[in-house]
């Protein structure tokens, strides 16, 4: 089986937050981190992985970053706090 990965980026606590979905979430952090790919989350300096989540379905991981992004930023930082309440950079966790 496959993993799938929902995970949320941050630049800073509380600060721009970027909502995504891999199949690779170590290689995907560390090209965030390595500003390999240009876009949204390079002009805003998003790099630090405060929350992520794991499912062997990959319409399940598309559908619940789907619906992530459409929630009001309030009950996204309150997904990250419950499980990540110092908005550490779990990176180092997943590496």
């Amino acid at each position: 089986m496959k993993n799938y990965y929902v995970y949320i980026l941050s630049s800073k606590k509380k600060g721009t937050l970027y909502v995504g979905v891999t199949s690779d979430l170590t290689k995907r952090i560390y090209e965030q981190k390595s500003k390999l790919v240009d876009g949204f989350t390079k002009k805003y300096n998003i790099d630090k992985l405060v929350y992520f989540e794991q499912t062997n379905f990959v319409e399940e991981a598309i559908n619940r970053e789907k619906r992530i992004k459409i929630w009001k930023r309030s009950w996204k930082i309150e997904l990250i706090e419950k499980e990540n309440p110092n908005w550490r950079d779990l990176y180092k966790t997943i590496i």
